[in-house]
């Protein structure tokens, strides 16, 4: 098989991942060798065989059992020992690999997350990689070990008959130019495949994660058409696939025909001027045949070599393509609190409105101020400025005085803890989730726990703080979820606290509790606070009021009331139990 310059870039590139442990492929390498050169002496031990040992002047019959068993002993060894090898070298290099994508993801650009959905990625890192890895490093193996064989083989038949070995010898370019048409069909196919099992697989996310919404809108039969008409598209593209690989086969089997029936006939001729014996002609001919599986194999090595390919560019791309987040130099251990906004505008998209218009405000240390305002004001995006979640805006954002720009991410994210209206918790025991990122601290676990109200549910775990809560928390209910977020927070200890919504999914006793806790929490915090329940934020330093991205109204509770505008009209729906969207 003759490699393009791109493809063998291409493969070199991938293949620099799994080049470790050397002792593994040094051990592979003198096995694959052994087995090939094992290979015609299956034939070379036929030839005296068939000459000698019918006479009765002829070698010891027990030499041909020993002479069998030690050479199909010393294979199968070889092959066993190199079958280990390269296992441990292969997934020596699916770790490494693997360890370099799950990296990228903790500092990828949090564009990554919006252009593609958990389940591609999931599929990307845990089973393309591996079964990319597999299919490649065992298609190069393949190649090696056959070409050993098929060259152990070639200098066998040009020992015993040079000529009749010629013929053998144009099969190699006829399946080369095979394999290179159709190579380039396969690697397309490839990539166009993946690219269906991510939609797929996407279909079948959405369906568990929107399950009651499909069902209260009776969107099932919907659902089913969509998987449906991704299936179709897997149908064909597997057909297509199958129709490219099963054309090598038998093109390849026929030119090994038309070289055999070549050689027959020669050595016919050259048996009747006596120039070879029986046991050479059938040596030569057994020799000619072991090539076929060889031949065969390396035939068909361009569609495994070309999946494997394209599956690990995808993870290889994930790793070098996708740009990481980039922070300043500026450390604190812990800040003051002091946030100041100058002019900040935010926009998603071009064909966007304004997430935000022109914010201005300051947040002294310790304040605790309110967001207020309809769905889709800005009051989030606000938020989300902050800690960075919100990248490419317009404006100046300060944090002590320094740009959050300047800031180490890291240390500018140790300063804030958030309690969002989605919590996520992880597959883990309860203590790593409170205490997510440090090391538990089980005292300190404790407290927080009972402090967010989350005694009873402490009570009725078998294991405690060390039971395990199981993949997001299935088993936790909505209001249990949002206290564990909070006391996550607790936990943290951070000098800047950002509570979305902290209590709305609470009962009345429950946020009582909680909100008690809460203002504990704050004393010498600096909060900021997205409220749709007004009456939880009475209490705030500063009343933000949004509408469209830009900020209508701030103040105190009592300063905006007395102003008697949109907060005043949203407060006086909300103690007659109306909507308060609705004054926006």
């Amino acid at each position: 098989m003759r490699l393009q310059p791109q493809f063998l870039s291409r493969l070199i590139r991938c293949g620099l991942y799994f080049i470790y442990p050397t002792y593994a492929w040094v051990t592979a390498v003198i096995c694959m060798t052994l087995v090939a050169l094992c290979e015609p002496m299956v034939p070379a031990l036929l030839q005296p065989l068939l000459d000698k040992g019918f006479q009765q002047d002829g070698f010891p019959v027990w030499l041909v059992p020993v002479a069998l068993i030690g050479l199909f002993g010393v294979r199968g060894m070889g092959m066993f020992i190199g079958q280990v090898a390269v296992t441990k070298a292969t997934q020596t290099g699916l770790l490494t690999l693997r360890m370099q994508m799950f990296q990228r993801l903790q500092d990828a650009s949090l564009n990554l997350f919006r252009q593609q959905n958990a389940s591609a990625l999931g599929n990307t890192l845990v089973f393309e990689v591996q079964i990319g890895a597999q299919t490649l490093v065992g298609s190069i193996i393949g190649t090696v070990r056959d070409s050993l064989t098929l060259f152990a083989l070639i200098v066998y038949l040009l020992y015993l008959n040079w000529k009749l070995s010629l013929i053998v010898a144009l099969l190699i370019p006829s399946v080369a130019w095979l394999m290179k048409v159709l190579s380039k069909r396969l690697y397309k196919l490839t990539q166009n495949t993946q690219e269906a099992t991510d939609h797929l697989s996407y279909a079948v996310e959405e369906t568990a994660l929107a399950h009651k919404e499909i069902r209260l809108h009776d969107a099932q039969d919907m659902q089913i058409e969509r998987f449906r008409q991704r299936g179709l598209s897997m149908v064909r593209l597997a057909l297509k696939t199958t129709v490219a690989n099963a054309g090598i086969t038998p093109l390849t089997q026929l030119l090994s025909a038309v070289a055999l029936s070549a050689v027959i006939s020669i050595a016919l001729l050259q048996s009747h001027e006596n120039n070879m014996s029986v046991g050479g002609f059938a040596a030569f001919v057994t020799g000619m045949l072991m090539l076929v599986n060889p031949i065969k194999h390396l035939s068909e090595v361009a569609g495994p070599l070309t999946r494997g390919l394209a599956a690990l560019e995808r993870s290889l791309d994930l790793i070098h393509e996708v740009p990481v987040e980039s922070g300043g130099q500026f450390r604190s251990d812990r800040a003051k609190g002091l946030i100041q906004l100058h002019n900040v505008s935010v926009r998603y998209q071009v064909d966007l409105p304004l997430a935000l218009d022109g914010v201005d405000l300051t947040i002294e240390p310790g304040q605790m101020v309110a967001l207020v305002g309809s769905s889709g004001s800005g009051k989030t995006t606000f938020a989300n400025l902050l800690p960075r979640f919100v990248s490419g805006y317009e404006g100046e954002i300060r944090l002590d005085g320094i740009s959050i720009l300047d800031w180490q991410l890291t240390d500018l994210r140790r300063q804030i803890a958030m309690v969002s209206q989605t919590v996520v918790v992880l597959n883990d025991s309860l203590a790593a989730n409170v205490a997510l990122g440090q090391i538990p601290d089980r005292e300190k676990v404790m407290e927080c726990l009972l402090a967010a109200n989350l005694g009873d549910y402490l009570q009725s775990l078998p294991q405690g703080i060390d039971t395990w809560v199981g993949h997001n928390a299935v088993s936790m209910s909505g209001g249990q979820r949002q206290r564990l977020a909070i006391a996550r927070a607790m936990y943290k200890n951070a000098p800047i606290l950002i509570l979305d919504e902290a209590t709305s999914a609470l009962d009345n006793e429950s946020e009582r509790v909680v909100q008690d806790a809460l203002q504990k929490l704050q004393q010498g915090r600096t909060t900021l606070v997205i409220a749709h329940r007004l009456s939880t934020i009475e209490k705030a330093d500063l009343i933000v009021v949004m509408d469209a991205g830009r900020v209508i109204e701030k103040g105190t509770h009592q300063s905006l009331l007395n102003a008697d505008g949109v907060y005043a009209n949203m407060f006086r729906l909300g103690q007659s139990g109306q909507s308060t969207d609705m004054v926006l």
